[in-house]
């Protein structure tokens, strides 16, 4: 059989996600240079376990763009379990100076569901600014909102992070960065660094840029945009040099530096792996979210129009609402998060099932691939046989 081969493993019963996986790789639109990677755990058992094209290992690292922000999201529910953070509480009670232009009001919550109306600054950031999270909160703390805050739902696609960054900075005096690799990467020794160390850098496959088809090219051409819309300022293309997003992924400061929105590195097994480590199935260090947290996380915040996108946008606390969006097979309550060259992690708290998809090639149009509608249905049809 020419294309693609699958590498790695399958429990019994998971054949057809082998099968449905093999039809990714060996898609004729994505090209012979396609490479991903597929894990997922189910009631603590590893079910899946799948590589497949150039250069790509099991143990293979690369960007995963915005499923960065589940790692952050992450340790902000660790804080609040804690009860170190109060969801309710507005974002200025902790941080004074953001509450600047009217945003004094944003509660924590808000400001996580991706309602602050602070999608991005007036005049872009550079990419030395970009990629260090302490200076893209320093611009927003006193940047006008875009719309009035608490009202509307936009994705704050580069930002995001870093405001969520800075509230646990203020209550901690610590990074999110220093607590994820504390209480969540290093115990549960996953492959998933937000901060990469120059020790792991040669294990990082560059993510490849888009190679759209004849159709999508034209599609792109007809909806150009502008950098001077939501969706341009969200995406830096306001900025003096305008932000290319696999430029920006590939490099090493955003990487190095853990960019809290979008410069996490990892494989499929590391993803998987921290949504395992949520749930606890099977893991002598037990699940990291309780039941009552890991519920309120869930839980829809936003759910409308997205101001930046112009699509739907339905967000949980951090999370994205995965059932509620793409994914009807998964319970109410899933939590996780996509990233724009096509990964995806999430646990599914009903069902048991902990999810990651990593792959090199930037996916069209951005965000999670469109493979994983199927991957995750044959998963989930699997998993309930």
């Amino acid at each position: 059989m020419s294309g693609i081969e699958v590498g790695g493993t399958v429990a019994a019963g998971y054949e057809d996600v082998r099968e449905e996986f093999a039809a990714v790789l060996n898609n004729p639109d994505e090209g012979p240079d396609h490479a991903a990677q597929l894990v997922a755990h189910v009631r603590g058992e590893l079910v899946v376990d799948l590589w497949g094209g150039p250069h790509i290992g099991a143990d293979s690292l690369t960007p995963v763009y915005s499923s960065t922000k589940g790692a952050a999201y992450l340790v902000v529910a660790l804080l609040v379990q804690d009860g170190v953070l109060d969801l309710d509480r507005e974002v200025a009670f902790y941080w004074p100076e953001f509450g600047a232009h009217g945003k004094d009001r944003l509660t924590v919550r808000e400001l996580l569901a991706h309602r602050s109306g602070v999608v991005g600054a007036d005049t872009g950031f550079t990419a030395e600014e970009l990629a260090d999270d302490r200076a893209i909160a320093e611009r927003l703390a006193g940047q006008r909102p875009y719309w009035r805050p608490g009202t509307a739902v936009g994705y704050h696609a580069y930002v995001v992070g870093a405001l969520a960054g800075e509230v646990v900075r203020r209550v901690t005096g610590r990074t999110i960065q220093e607590i994820y690799e504390e209480r969540v990467r290093a115990p549960y020794g996953l492959d998933f660094f937000v901060g990469l160390p120059d020790s792991e850098a040669g294990r990082v496959l560059d993510t490849l840029p888009m190679a759209p088809t004849p159709a999508q090219q034209a599609e792109i051409a007809a909806n150009p945009g502008s950098g001077h819309s939501l969706g341009g300022i969200a995406f830096n293309l306001n900025a003096e040099k305008p932000t290319d997003i696999v430029e920006a992924g590939n490099s090493y400061a955003l990487r190095a530096n853990g960019q809290l929105s979008f410069g996490g590195v990892g494989s499929a097994r590391g993803l998987a792996g921290m949504y395992r480590a949520i749930l606890g199935d099977g893991l002598e260090q037990g699940a990291l979210l309780n039941e009552e947290t890991l519920a309120e996380f869930g839980q829809i915040q936003s759910d409308g129009t997205d101001l930046v996108s112009g699509a739907r946008s339905v967000f949980a606390v951090g999370f994205g609402a995965l059932s509620a969006e793409k994914y009807p097979v998964l319970g109410h309550g899933s939590i996780g998060h996509s990233g724009a060259a096509g990964s995806l992690g999430f646990a599914d708290p009903r069902q048991r099932i902990a999810y990651g998809y990593n792959r090199r090639r930037f996916a069209y149009p951005g965000g999670a691939a469109p493979e994983n509608v199927h991957l995750v249905r044959a998963l989930v049809r699997a998993a309930t046989a």
